[in-house]
């Protein structure tokens, strides 16, 4: 089996287009940089967090009582 150092050497030595291919299938090559993967594994995990879950009440709390301090985004945000 090949170390690290000689993986990251190999693939340093690839044309420029076998790179980009590698980079599309790195996600099934590794699952863990899938970022729907890492999302599943963040909603599974049953650690409680209770600073999280204090934002989040309170984020709650707040839409409820001013709701328009939370405008509703619009795709016209992201130009």
């Amino acid at each position: 089996m090949s170390t690290v150092q000689e993986i990251e050497d190999a693939i340093m030595a690839l044309p420029q287009k076998e790179r980009q291919k590698l980079v599309d299938d790195l996600p099934k090559i590794l699952p863990e940089l899938d970022g729907d993967a890492r999302w599943d594994r963040l909603i599974a995990d049953p650690r409680p967090r209770p600073a999280l879950a204090a934002l989040g009440d309170k984020s709650a709390f707040q839409l409820k009582i001013n709701p328009e301090h939370f405008p509703e985004i619009k795709s016209s945000d992201f130009d």
